[in-house]
């Protein structure tokens, strides 16, 4: 999928303009990245256009642990909106995410994520 693609995608999916899309997709991606380990963080950025892969660059190797209130509160905090708008846009962010990468690689995320985070995101690991 190309950025344009993406972009568009996510603004049509939470019915944002196309600016508040993108700082949409930074803040959802940075905070997926500091729960993910680095090295799903990579494997995620691999498949993604290369404008969102700086993004995905995480703090440390270790996935930091926290759940659903925390990452929402992270996203409003970066994409400057309320809770309540980040919880609702941030899905649109996952459905392009599912429509770009592969379903083993959502799963390979899905695994590190507890069950609320997994069901934000809209896919369940295997096994």
């Amino acid at each position: 999928m190309q950025y344009d693609e993406f972009i568009t995608m996510v603004a049509q999916g939470a019915a944002v303009p196309r600016e508040e899309a993108e700082a949409l997709i930074a803040a959802t991606l940075r905070t997926l990245a500091e729960r993910i380990s680095r090295g799903e963080a990579e494997d995620l950025a691999a498949q993604l256009p290369k404008e969102l892969k700086g993004y995905l660059a995480g703090p440390g190797e270790e996935a930091e642990p926290f759940g659903l209130d925390e990452f929402v509160r992270r996203v409003a905090e970066r994409a400057d909106t309320d809770s309540d708008q980040a919880f609702a846009h941030v899905g649109a962010v996952f459905a392009t995410l599912r429509e770009a990468v592969t379903s083993g690689e959502l799963d390979d995320i899905a695994a590190q994520l507890p069950e609320e985070l997994r069901g934000l995101i809209g896919v369940r690991p295997r096994g």
